[in-house]
Formats: C-alpha cells, sequence, structure tokens
C-alpha cells in the first residue's frame, strides 16, 4: 500500500499542533489546518506489509489482557494508499464503512492502530490518525458527507439510552436497518462526552454539531433533556419499543477518601470540565457558572486524557501554578520489554497538548511521578490550603521521609471511573456484574431481561471513544439480528 519505497524515502512528520502560547488565549482547536501534500507523502510510508496489524483489532493473551490494532477494524492500509493517490473521496468511502465517526476518533483516540504499525517495529509509524481526520474533514469541506437515509422503514421501533459514541453509533446503524431510533440524552445538548465531556480545544463542539445534524437529516430522532429513570420512565421505553439500549457510559467518578476530603476545593474532574463547556457554549463563559481555576494553585490527582484536560483548561482560566500528581512510576521513552510489538498502547512517556501548555508556561512539566496522596490541608474554616504526600516505590509502599506539605486551592480528582450509574436501569431490573456495569456478554450486548441491551462503557467499563463505537455497532447489529431474525450490518 501506499508507494512501495515510501517508508524509505520519508520520515514521519505529523501534522502540528497551534503553537502553544497562541492557542493558551483561546478555546479553539489545538489543531493546525490540514496540507493534502504533506498527508498524501505519509501516506506514501504505508507498507506493503502483508498482515496489516493496524487493522485487526485482537487481544494479546496476557494478563491483565491487551489489546493490539483498530477496534472497528478500520480499512487503513486502504485508505492511506488512495490518499496517496489523490483519491480523497474514495478514501472516504472506505472508511466511513467501518467508523461512522472519523470526524471523532481522528481528534481524540489515542491511536492503538499506531502502536501496532509494522513500520513501528524498526521505525517511526505511518501518521494515521492525521490521514484519518483530513479524510473526514475534507469530506465535510466537498460536500461528500451525506445522511444515511434508510430507503424503507421496519415500523420497529428502538430507544437509545445515552447520546455518547456508542449511543450515536448503534443509532446510527440502527436506522440504516430501517429501524425508527429515538435517542434520549439526560443534558440539554446531544453528543454525551462528546459534547461536554472533552474540551473544545480538543474536540470542537461544532464538530459534534455537524455529525448530529447529519444524523437527524437521515431520520434519527433526538430527545433532549430526558433524564431516564428520572423525567422518563424507563418502564415505559420498555414498553412501547421494540428494543431498548443502554449506552449511558461509566459515568461514577473514582474518590480520593482521604482526611479532609469534605469540603470546597477538592473537585472531581468531571464537575470542572462539563460546566466549563457548557459555560463556553452558552455564554462565552460570562454567566460564571463554573469552577474557576484563575489565580489559584492547582493540583491535579490522576494522569491520562482527563487528567491532560485539566491542565489544559485550568491554564486557560490563568491559573497560579499547576502540579499533576501521577501514582506510577514515570514511563520509559521508548517501548518497554513487557509492551513488545504489536501492543497497540503500550505505557511509553508521551507529551500531550497540556503537558506541552504548562511546560510552555511553568518551564517544567507538570507531572510528578511516584506521588500518594495521604491529606488535604485545611484551615479552621474548612478552606483547602494544600495536600500532603508521600513518595512511593514501584509497588506503591510508602518511601520514609519523603513526605511534603504542597500548597493548593484547587485539586481536581481525575482518578478514572468505577462505572455507570444505576437510576435509570435499576427499574428494569437488569444483572450488573461484580464491577456494577450492566451484564451483558461481548458480542451479544443483550441484557439480562428480554428487550433490554447495553453497550459501551456502562457494559465494559471506562474505556476509548472508539471502542465505545465499536461496541455501538455491534450491538446494533445484534438487535437488528434479533428484530429482523437476521441481518446486513457489519
Amino acid at each position: 500500500m501506499g508507494k512501495p519505497t515510501g517508508f524509505k524515502e520519508f520520515d514521519r512528520e505529523v501534522e502540528p499542533y497551534r503553537d502553544p502560547t497562541e492557542r493558551l488565549a483561546d478555546y479553539g482547536e489545538i489543531y493546525t489546518p490540514h496540507d493534502d501534500a504533506h498527508l498524501q507523502q505519509q501516506g506514501a510510508r504505508c507498507m506493503d506489509c502483508g498482515v496489516p496489524f493496524c487493522q485487526s483489532q485482537n487481544t494479546v493473551n496476557a494478563a491483565p489482557p491487551v489489546s493490539y490494532g483498530c477496534p472497528i477494524h478500520n480499512l487503513i492500509p486502504e485508505w492511506n494508499d488512495l490518499v496517496y493517490h489523490g483519491r480523497w473521496e474514495d478514501a472516504l468511502d472506505r472508511l466511513h464503512k467501518t467508523n461512522n465517526f472519523p470526524e471523532f476518533t481522528g481528534r481524540v483516540c489515542p491511536a492503538p492502530c499506531e502502536g501496532s504499525c509494522v513500520l513501528g517495529i524498526n521505525s517511526p509509524a505511518v501518521t494515521i490518525k492525521n490521514i484519518e481526520c483530513a479524510i473526514i474533514d475534507k469530506g465535510y469541506d466537498e460536500g461528500w458527507v451525506k445522511p444515511n437515509t434508510p430507503s424503507s422503514r421496519t415500523g420497529k421501533s428502538v430507544a437509545v439510552i445515552g447520546s455518547g459514541p456508542a449511543g450515536l453509533s448503534a443509532a446510527d446503524q440502527l436506522n440504516k436497518a430501517g429501524h425508527l431510533v429515538t435517542v434520549y440524552e439526560r443534558a440539554d445538548r446531544i453528543g454525551g462526552l462528546l459534547m461536554y465531556g472533552i474540551p473544545n480545544m480538543k474536540l470542537e463542539k461544532t464538530v459534534v454539531d455537524r455529525r448530529i445534524d447529519v444524523l437527524k437529516a437521515a431520520g434519527i430522532a433526538f430527545v433532549v433533556n430526558a433524564d431516564v429513570g428520572n423525567n422518563i420512565d424507563v418502564k415505559d421505553l420498555v414498553a412501547n419499543n421494540e428494543a431498548v439500549l443502554f449506552t449511558t457510559g461509566a459515568t461514577l467518578p473514582r474518590d480520593l477518601p482521604i482526611p479532609g476530603r469534605e469540603g470546597d476545593g477538592v473537585h472531581y474532574a468531571m464537575d470542572f470540565l462539563l460546566p466549563n463547556t457548557k459555560s463556553l457554549l452558552d455564554s462565552d463563559l460570562t454567566d460564571g457558572n463554573f469552577i474557576s481555576a484563575k489565580d489559584k494553585h492547582v493540583i491535579v490527582i490522576g494522569g491520562g486524557d482527563t487528567g491532560t484536560d485539566c491542565i489544559g483548561t485550568s491554564l486557560r482560566h490563568g491559573c497560579k501554578s499547576l502540579v499533576n500528581f501521577e501514582l506510577l512510576t514515570k514511563p520509559p521513552t521508548e517501548r518497554p520489554e513487557d509492551a513488545p510489538w504489536p501492543i497497540g498502547l503500550p505505557r511509553i512517556y508521551r507529551v500531550d497538548y497540556g503537558h506541552a501548555e504548562a511546560t510552555e508556561k511553568y518551564g517544567d512539566d507538570p507531572r510528578v511521578y511516584s506521588i500518594m496522596s495521604k491529606e488535604f490541608i485545611r484551615d479552621e474554616h474548612n478552606v483547602l490550603k494544600g495536600v500532603v504526600t508521600v513518595n512511593v516505590d514501584a509497588s506503591f509502599k510508602e518511601i520514609p521521609g519523603t513526605e511534603k506539605t504542597w500548597e493548593a486551592d484547587l485539586i481536581l480528582l481525575s482518578m478514572g471511573f468505577l462505572g455507570p450509574e444505576h437510576y435509570a436501569s435499576d427499574p428494569t431490573d437488569i444483572a450488573y456484574d461484580e464491577r456494577s456495569n450492566y451484564k451483558a456478554i461481548k458480542g451479544l450486548y443483550k441484557a439480562s431481561r428480554d428487550k433490554v441491551w447495553a453497550a459501551g462503557d456502562c457494559r465494559s467499563g471506562q474505556s476509548l471513544v472508539v471502542r465505545a463505537i465499536n461496541e455501538g455497532r455491534e450491538a446494533a447489529r445484534e438487535i437488528d439480528r434479533e428484530l429482523m431474525g437476521d441481518t446486513q450490518l457489519p
């Protein structure tokens, strides 16, 4: 695929982000415009590798299991080759065969495909994510993205609870099959975590809205401010539809129950990020309906994408200082021996957009590794003043004599999620697994009672947007099979 000798002739060159100083002044997307010629050259690097591990999602037999390749089986070598030859519309057609929303994955996916690229064995991988994003953006610019309106309707109705990536991909697929699909979203805008969980600078909300407009034009119905379990009876949805699919996400955050936890100043990451995006969209942050980091000493506890988003948002507020605690040791800069190729997401040292911005502003990477929080410090009025920490070794054993007190006015907990909320699902009496997720077998997605299904993070636990899209697509296929006795959905 691509140019036969391209991987020898051209080096990997990713599309750069906007300059940190420039982008810190606004909430616009961090990305720079696509350069067709540059991306065609990068597409030329895709090898005729024989077995494209990049597109073949599999699980390595390890404990815990680790995956490689694209979870939605994107036909990566095919559209790399088409881009190299300038056939962008054909590349978009190939991309849409497996991915309902490449504009989302092309921006926020950590690209396990690149970690599994065969070229990556001894050279930098192909810039798959950049090329994917450029294909879909060009598709919108050229008017190639059209609604998938079915030629006929089955007359069967399906309710989808939750409008994140799993819910939207399931709705799109079920609508293609001719079913009458209604998506219920408890927030005031459609998109779930795509709308409010991911900051605007990483996924601009106009990008989400333009896809929602396409889905609406295809015939999907959306209901906002529809808090199933509160203002909508889930039993009515089950009674009045042929199928109900839960795609409510894993929204219960992990807490840090150490002394001093109770009181203002310590907040879950999503309680910080969600209101900020809503206020940005509602009023350009003039309404004040968000937690501000302006002129505060901010500490983010926990890493990952959410921690980075807290860093980037705090910097844009104008925080006074910023530190990011990570319990784990600092990862190596090269792939470690216990995560050999083709494992798609090895734990290595990466500099994300927020880390680069903090380094630009303060001169140092904000992350501190191998550190455990012991106590939040408050004054006699219960006002947050700081946090006491201790260093730990690789087995998380405390190292004596390493206690330290850090000044803090705002502490954000970004420590992952425990599972889904149950108030919407409890009335259906469906079963939960040992981690409190909705109990449904991967690949089948049927819950423990008739007419009820579950997919995405509420079934699997916290994961990636691309895996949620995969589960939504697969769940739609199985729902269609049950409703119709057969299915043509992939």
